[in-house]
C-alpha cells in the first residue's frame, strides 16, 4: 500500500499542475518526502540481509573503509591527512566508512537533507549518492524529443507524455541528438549536476573529492541504452516499473560522467581523473590491498573475500567508478 502522505503530495502536485508532472518531481516526493521518502525513512535499506533492497562497496565492511583511507593518503601526497577534515556526504543511518579513529582532523557525515556545511581543507567522499539524485525521462518519437511525466489514474501514478519539456530539459535541449532512432529512451541525471555544483560551491573549500558510483559517458548514454538507463530496486530485486512502490523502492540512473567531469573543472579542480573502480584501488591502495591477501596465508579469511568482491571486473570492480579531482585554491 502506498504510503498515504506521499500519495497525496503526488496527487496535489498533478492537481496543480493540470497534468503530468515530470518524473523527476515524482522522483524527489517518493525518494526524498520528509516524513515517508525511501531515503528519508529509518530503516535498513543497503546490505545483504532479506530486509534491504540494495548493496554497495561499503557493505563489505572495514575493507572497503581501509582501501579508501590508503587511497586519500596517496592522492594526498606530501599532506598529512590529519590536516584535513574528512566528510562523507549521504551515509545511511548508523552508517559511514571510517572506523572510529581516523587520521583524519575530523570525520563529518552529512545525511541525505542536511546542510552542506564542508570545512577547511577537506576530503569530501560519497559513495552512490549521484544516482539516486531525481532525474528527467524522455522517448524519441516521430523526430522530436517528448518528456515522460507522472499523472494519477484511479487509486495509483501512471506514465504520461508531458505536452512541452519540462523547464530544466528545455535548458538543455540543444545538447540532445536530433537523430535518434524511434523509441530511444534516454534518463536525464540533471540533479545530480545540481548537487555536485553545490558541493563544490559551498562554503569555499579546497582539498580532495572522491565520488564513488556508477555512470556513463554522454555518447553513451545518446547511442548505447536505447532503454535507457533507469531502474528500481526492492528486496534485492531490479525492476523496470518504476511507479510501482512509491517511497518503497529505490530509484535509480546511471550518472554522466561528463557533465561531472565539467562541473569540476568549472569549479577550478585539476588532476580530474575517472578510474573503474578496480582500477582506483589498485593505483592508489595497492598497500592496504598487500597487507589484506598476505595476511594469514593459506587461511579462509572474509577480508579477502571483501576484496575480491571490490576488485573483481564481474563483481565490483568494473560495474562502478570513481571520479577524483583536487583544489588546491579557492
Amino acid at each position: 500500500m502506498m504510503p498515504p502522505l506521499i500519495a497525496r503530495e503526488l496527487q496535489d502536485a498533478i492537481s496543480r499542475r493540470g497534468g503530468p508532472i515530470s518524473f523527476a518531481e515524482f522522483m524527489q516526493v517518493a525518494l526524498y518526502h520528509p516524513l515517508e521518502g525511501y531515503y528519508r525513512q529509518a530503516k535498513a535499506r543497503v546490505g545483504f540481509g532479506g530486509t534491504t533492497d540494495f548493496f554497495t562497496a561499503s557493505s563489505t565492511g572495514a575493507v572497503f573503509g581501509q582501501l579508501v583511507l590508503d587511497a586519500c593518503a596517496r592522492l594526498l601526497g606530501p599532506e598529512e591527512p590529519s590536516d584535513y577534515h574528512f566528510v562523507e556526504i549521504g551515509a545511511e543511518p548508523g552508517g559511514g566508512i571510517l572506523p572510529p579513529e581516523t587520521p583524519f582532523r575530523s570525520s563529518v557525515t552529512l545525511r541525505p537533507g542536511d546542510p552542506l556545511v564542508i570545512p577547511d581543507p577537506a576530503v569530501v567522499f560519497s559513495n552512490e549518492l549521484f544516482d539516486a539524485q531525481p532525474f528527467h525521462r524522455l522517448v524519441f518519437q516521430a523526430g522530436q524529443w517528448r518528456e515522460i511525466g507522472v499523472t494519477w489514474s484511479g487509486e495509483c501514478p501512471v506514465e504520461a507524455l508531458l505536452p512541452d519539456l519540462s523547464e530544466p530539459v528545455q535548458r538543455m535541449k540543444g545538447r540532445l541528438p536530433q537523430d535518434a532512432s524511434e523509441g530511444y529512451h534516454l534518463d536525464l541525471p540533471l540533479a545530480a549536476v545540481d548537487l555536485l555544483t553545490d558541493i563544490l560551491s559551498a562554503a569555499p573549500w579546497r582539498g580532495l573529492l572522491i565520488l564513488f558510483d556508477y555512470g556513463k559517458s554522454w555518447r553513451e548514454l545518446t547511442e548505447a541504452v536505447p532503454q535507457g538507463t533507469a531502474r528500481a530496486y526492492r528486496q534485492h530485486r531490479q525492476s523496470n516499473d518504476l511507479l510501482a512502490h512509491p517511497g518503497q523502492q529505490d530509484l535509480t540512473c546511471h550518472v554522466c560522467w561528463d557533465w561531472l567531469e565539467e562541473a569540476l573543472r568549472e569549479q577550478r579542480f585539476s588532476s580530474v581523473s575517472l578510474q573503474s573502480q578496480e582500477s582506483f584501488f589498485v593505483t592508489h591502495s595497492i598497500e592496504a590491498i598487500e597487507r589484506i591477501v598476505s595476511h594469514r596465508p593459506g587461511q579462509l579469511d572474509c577480508r579477502r573475500q571483501d576484496l575480491h568482491q571490490l576488485l573483481h571486473p564481474s563483481n565490483m570492480g568494473q560495474k562502478f567508478q570513481v571520479l577524483h579531482g583536487r583544489r588546491t585554491a579557492i
